[in-house]
């Protein structure tokens, strides 16, 4: 298969497999947020670990453990995205994937201000226009609900900061999701353990089936990380970005659909100008994408012209 075809392919499992998370997380009730959020980091480090075993990837993972600049990173990645991981969780399992869809839609405009705040960036007029247009959208969404959406502000937040110190360290996908997961899976451990010794853990006490899918949920995470690594190396990150958008919209149409929760006139509205600021910001991406990709080409036709000009040799 072509390498750009395989990537895309690879795109679109993996947002598919992010999209369609409410279905597997809201089949494991009775299990709690917390005791689900403990499962899913415990095995996920089991998967991770396997993998690297198949891989013959451990020298590479112990190079890495040695940096002690990477592994205090990487701590602080794993509790932004332990807490992302944990409030989509709540979020599902309390009938509200409606607004965890919502934090996936402002988390491009959510990162585009840290670039703003945290990295001193200077935006173009249509970035700025599209970070108006999506707040004026938080506060017709604060109006609708009564309060500010702080489950899709929390996920926005914690993705992006997540996305921030990742893209600083830079590690290897499969690393260091095993580093991630190996400084958050003691404290998991530990609440498994208080469950069990209280008696209010789901695992091997509801069905077999409810065990299987708790330590699944390992699997689950591992499979599209991966996948969206593979896409990363070979789409370009203007396709990358566009096709995240599916993730968001798979869970709106579930949370409509299958879950039967309310999308009043309100709360419409200000999905509709989060979609406009999204158009606003992909449509100045994909322009800037062109401009870029039409001097890029520009420069090496002329280096081209420049190569094949013949030389003249004076005596």
């Amino acid at each position: 298969m072509d390498p750009l075809r395989r990537g895309y392919l690879s795109a679109l499992l993996a947002n598919t497999l992010w999209g369609v998370f409410p279905l597997y997380f809201h089949a494991l009730r009775p299990a709690g947020a917390v005791e689900v959020l403990a499962h899913r980091i415990v095995w996920s480090l089991i998967v991770v670990a396997l993998l690297l075993a198949v891989m013959r990837r451990w020298r590479r993972l112990r190079a890495l453990l040695r940096d002690r600049r990477l592994l205090a990173g990487m701590t602080v990645a794993a509790v932004f995205i332990a807490v992302n991981w944990g409030v989509y969780i709540f979020a599902v399992t309390t009938d509200r994937v409606i607004e965890a869809s919502l934090g996936y839609f402002i988390n491009p405009l959510f990162v585009v201000l840290l670039g703003v705040v945290v990295l001193r960036e200077r935006l173009r007029t249509a970035q700025w226009v599209a970070l108006g247009v999506g707040a004026v959208a938080v506060v017709v969404l604060s109006v609708d609900y009564g309060r500010l959406p702080w489950i899709a502000l929390t996920l926005a937040a914690s993705f992006g900061c997540y996305g921030l110190v990742k893209k600083r360290l830079g590690p290897p996908a499969a690393e260091g999701l095993f580093i991630e997961s190996a400084v958050l899976t003691l404290p998991a451990l530990g609440y498994l353990a208080w469950l069990t010794a209280h008696h209010q853990s789901t695992f091997g006490t509801v069905s077999v089936s409810h065990s299987v899918m708790l330590a699944g949920s390992g699997l689950l995470t591992a499979v599209p990380l991966l996948l969206f690594a593979e896409a990363a190396n070979r789409v370009p990150l203007t396709g990358l970005g566009i096709m995240q958008y599916l993730t968001p919209t798979i869970q709106l149409v579930l949370g409509v659909t299958v879950f039967g929760e309310p999308l009043p006139p309100g709360r419409l509205a200000g999905f509709a100008i989060v979609w406009c600021a999204l158009v606003i910001f992909t449509w100045d991406a994909l322009r800037v994408s062109r401009r870029n990709r039409a001097e890029r080409d520009g420069a090496a036709a002329a280096e081209g012209v420049a190569a094949a000009a013949p030389v003249t040799v004076s005596e």
